[in-house]
């Protein structure tokens, strides 16, 4: 995917989830609206840093570009799936053990210093668990076949690292989702807002990949201000432990999302621009 195909996809994706915003607050009101907004923009976030990882997956395995948007195609219906699950389960286990939500915000603040003080995301696919229980559960080929999942040597079928590759995407999903989603419950606990937001977000991903590509370099604050978000994401969730009665609005939230979120940005390119 060319940089201009890719720009123009994750425009036509924003203007669909401002558009369901719009629906939103025309059917339902301004408060799910700005909720849907807030875990929209959250999601987006977080999910910058998550897509170098499965860069590094594409890197390591040898996958050629056309071959990734298959397997990025693939990954996405999966995730689709595996969120639903996970946050129709996480608030039905948050409706009934309420204190669930200060555990979370505690995770989500910890994964907030992690992201930014503990430097580059690392991971290597010659160690990941899901790589060696496929391998030893069906036959996997030593070569990649273009973009097939699974393909004939010596008269039977065989997985191939693409197929690898689409089944790391969805465990590393999983593992994302720990952070995302315990944030977006404290913006709302409405299912339907937090899936919708969440799974637009997620759609865009694709287009967004190719992007982040070649913006790489020139963005390096994001991360940091991603694991500012995070902090405060955090706080929000476990204030009303020690202060009972006082909330964080959804209005403050969302303000604070893009604005550290376009600070880091303007940081990144000044910065990068004094050093040249």
């Amino acid at each position: 995917m060319t940089i201009q195909r890719a720009l123009a996809w994750s425009i036509t994706w924003i203007g669909i989830s401002l558009l369901v915003a719009l629906g939103i607050y025309h059917f339902v009101g301004g408060a799910q609206a700005q909720a849907f907004l807030t875990g929209y923009a959250l999601e987006k976030a977080l999910s910058v840093d998550n897509l170098f990882i499965f860069f590094m997956v594409f890197s390591y395995f040898g996958v050629e570009r056309a071959a990734q948007r298959r397997a990025l195609n693939f990954g996405l219906i999966g995730v689709v799936v595996l969120r639903g699950i996970l946050i129709f389960s996480g608030i039905a286990l948050v409706e009934l053990f309420e204190w669930i939500m200060y555990i979370l915000g505690a995770i989500v603040i910890y994964t907030g210093f992690v992201m930014a003080f503990g430097g580059e995301s690392k991971f290597d696919p010659s160690k990941s668990r899901t790589v060696k229980i496929i391998s030893r559960l069906i036959p996997v080929s030593d070569k990649l076949h273009g973009s097939s999942f699974f393909v004939i040597e010596l008269g039977r079928r065989v997985a191939t690292p693409l197929f690898l590759v689409v089944a790391v995407i969805e465990v590393m999903d999983v593992v994302f989702a720990v952070d995302s989603i315990p944030a977006i419950f404290s913006v709302t606990r409405d299912p339907l807002i937090i899936y919708s937001s969440n799974i637009l977000a997620v759609l865009g991903l694709r287009s967004l990949y190719f992007i982040l590509l070649k913006a790489h370099d020139s963005f390096r604050f994001v991360k940091q201000g991603v694991g500012l978000i995070l902090w405060f994401i955090g706080v929000k969730m476990i204030v009303p432990a020690f202060w009972p009665g006082f909330v964080i609005s959804n209005t403050v939230a969302l303000g604070v999302v893009i604005g550290v979120l376009i600070i880091s940005i303007v940081l990144s390119i000044a910065i990068k621009k004094k050093d040249e």
